[in-house]
């Protein structure tokens, strides 16, 4: 491969990285259907890897995806209608509105981000939540479906088939893919919250892999979030956008110059971002005072909490405590609960805190969590019990997936013998 070929590679990779799925978004708009649009990422790109190292990197590579893989479904549509006439209408709609003078492209001047809109409409109320954040997960935000059911605590199968379920659903039903109309954006706000959360989650604890973050879908759930707050003032929406920049305030913090993990505790506050964190504490002051709490907003006075401590063990504990117990209270759930176990421990004692992380791990939802199992772990080993500890940070070193708590865990069990 010459220099110049590489070079077009190299750039064709870093846009797929960065905006293939803002391209997908668009096309699906343009297209009308998640299958074509998909065909037509796939088209565009061959044709880059193509064309660019002979004509070089086009001025704006993403306007380019999105126009070559739209002329390249038409034509492909053209080619379909000689066996099936219905589709040169569709073939000449598409071509009419290519050649029309461009617009914003938007249904609804409220919403002015084709990803965003595509995440409205993938939450239609006509398909089941559980599909409505995997289609959208899987489809927009590019997420794999192991990391989707990781954030499901459930497995790949079952994500893939909520997937196909979706797809058909769509399909069979002809959900159009437009902007919901003001008055029905509140009714699906929850489920679009969920999934911007969802891709922060990612971003900011991956998977699997060889580094602890994705800082791509961290700033990519951030920038949605910020045109949530502006498209829904709530105090939800505020609530998350304050959790996701409290989180992010600390990325520089959680790995060390080998990229390995830091626990919160040892982490050098100095390195925080203190602009993201007063812009997320005012936000959750926003979200708090408006009396009307949800989740978000709880978890971010959590995360404002650690964020004002000026150390570990300067940490109100208590009133992080407090806060898990009402959060528990608006939507139980056990990592929740794990979490809540843990603060008490800080508080209380490690066997405070191992008596409750134990009675979760018995109910059994967080049997294949490592988390838990890695938070058992350092609670028997800070209790002496040392058999106890190395089973789980056994049992834990099972689950994880990613090479940063590998390698601490592996060096946790290490220490014991």
């Amino acid at each position: 491969m010459t220099p110049d070929a590489d070079a077009a590679r190299q750039a064709v990779d870093a846009v797929y990285r960065a905006d293939s799925r803002r391209v997908l978004a668009t096309l699906i708009r343009l297209l009308g259907d998640f299958e074509r649009a998909e065909e037509a990422l796939h088209d565009a790109v061959t044709a880059a890897l193509q064309q660019w190292p002979v004509e070089g990197v086009p001025a704006n590579p993403r306007a380019w995806l999105v126009s070559t893989g739209r002329f390249r479904a038409i034509d492909a549509i053209r080619r379909r209608a000689r066996q099936q006439a219905s589709l040169g209408a569709l073939a000449d709609e598409l071509e009419r509105q290519a050649a029309a003078p461009p617009d914003d492209g938007v249904d609804d001047p409220a919403v002015d981000d084709d990803r965003l809109r595509l995440i409205f409409t993938c939450c239609h109320p006509a398909l089941p939540p559980e599909a409505r954040l995997a289609l959208t997960l899987r489809e927009v935000c590019g997420l794999t479906t192991e990391e989707i059911a990781r954030a499901f605590l459930t497995s790949p199968s079952t994500v893939a088939q909520r997937i196909v379920r979706a797809k058909a659903k769509i399909r069979d039903a002809r959900i159009p893919y437009q902007v919901p109309a003001a008055s029905d954006l509140p009714g699906r706000l929850d489920t679009v919250l969920h999934v911007v959360y969802l891709i922060f989650n990612e971003g900011y604890s991956a998977t699997a892999g060889d580094t602890l973050t994705r800082a791509d879908l961290s700033a990519e759930a951030i920038r949605l979030g910020r045109l949530l707050v502006a498209l829904q003032p709530e105090p939800e929406s505020q609530g998350l956008l304050a959790l996701m920049l409290l989180h992010e305030a600390r990325r520089d913090a959680r790995t060390d110059g080998a990229g390995d993990l830091v626990l919160l505790e040892d982490q050098d506050r100095g390195r925080w971002h203190r602009p993201a964190i007063a812009e997320g504490v005012a936000l959750v002051e926003q979200a708090l005072g408006s009396r009307r709490v949800g989740p978000y907003a709880l978890q971010a006075a959590i995360a404002a909490v650690h964020a004002e401590a000026p150390s570990s063990a300067a940490t109100d504990w208590r009133q992080i405590i407090g806060l898990y117990d009402v959060l528990l209270r608006v939507e139980p759930s056990p990592v929740f609960a794990l979490n809540r176990a843990v603060a008490v421990a800080m508080a209380d004692g490690a066997a405070a805190g191992l008596a409750l992380v134990d009675a979760l791990l018995a109910q059994g939802a967080l049997a294949t969590y490592h988390f838990a199992h890695a938070a058992r772990a350092d609670l028997c080993r800070r209790l002496g019990r040392h058999d106890d500890a190395r089973v789980s940070y056994q049992r834990a070193l099972t689950l994880v997936k990613q090479e940063p708590e590998r390698r601490f865990l592996e060096r946790r069990l290490a220490a014991l013998t």
